[in-house]
């Protein structure tokens, strides 16, 4: 059976680098994509090629590359995101564009110029990376939630939407892990005059801590081989600890006040 050619978003690092290496353990063929090759000269565990999700020029060019180079693609992972917090209210609306341009507008692009080429191949997988705040508007993240939950919303007319054509869409939400996003996320900053100062920082303290904490990011490569080999995934699959998955077990049968509640508790501590 010829070997399976495995495209990951946002590879060199995280989450991504987990799923690339674990992936390559496994005999696929993997490349991960990066906005800047320069910045990883040292990277050696899979092939790195340039694409930025928010320039639909570098995602034809880098799909175009691949293709040249294999003459396929089998599977394609939207793994490439950032992290935004800060109240609602005083949140930049340049950094609310800024992060569904990276969270959801890029997979959209990077979906829709490797569709043609599964079209062609008459099949393929793709699966979107989310989040398990993607099902939640979790207080000072809510823009991250948002734009998380919208991939997953997408996720599901696309995967109707090309099921005559033999491909297969997914997505898997992770939990908290143990990765270097905190660094790169977009902290609204905690201004003094303002009335959500406390409960905004004791929540990033929070956030910071909880990333800290996280699982070993090779369990999201795992889960993924795991889809890769079903023969047919289902629309959702979540990863994380097992008071993180309850919690969407929990949204579902409590009430909506108790469960707003739970979470406004979770996030003041």
């Amino acid at each position: 059976m010829k070997t399976k050619v495995v495209l990951i978003t946002g590879g060199s690092s995280g989450i991504g680098k987990a799923i690339g290496i674990h992936l390559k353990e496994k005999g696929y063929k993997v490349y991960g994509t990066t906005r800047n090759k320069r910045k990883y000269p040292a990277f050696s565990d899979f092939p790195l090629l340039e694409m930025d999700v928010r320039n639909v020029e570098t995602i034809r060019s880098c799909i175009a590359s691949l293709l040249a180079l294999e003459s396929r693609i089998d599977v394609l992972i939207n793994n490439a995101g950032v992290g935004i917090t800060g109240p609602m209210e005083e949140t930049p609306h340049e950094e609310v564009l800024r992060a569904f341009a990276t969270n959801f507008n890029g997979p959209l692009n990077v979906m829709n110029n490797v569709l043609p080429a599964m079209r062609e191949q008459k099949e393929g997988l793709i699966i979107n990376i989310t989040s398990i705040a993607g099902y939640m508007g979790l207080p000072y993240r809510g823009i991250y939630s948002a734009s998380k939950g919208a991939l997953e919303i997408v996720t599901e007319s696309y995967r109707m939407e090309t099921k005559a054509f033999g491909i297969k869409l997914t997505t898997l939400a992770p939990g908290d892990f143990a990765t270097n996003i905190a660094s790169g996320r977009y902290h609204t900053p905690v201004h003094d005059d303002s009335p959500y100062k406390q409960a905004y920082k004791s929540t990033l303290e929070s956030i910071d801590a909880d990333v800290d904490s996280g699982g070993n990011p090779a369990e999201v490569g795992e889960k993924i081989a795991k889809i890769i080999e079903t023969k047919n995934p289902k629309p959702h699959y979540r990863v994380g600890s097992f008071i993180q998955k309850f919690s969407l077990t929990l949204k579902g049968i409590l009430p909506g006040r108790w469960f707003e509640k739970l979470l406004e508790g979770h996030s003041s501590h």
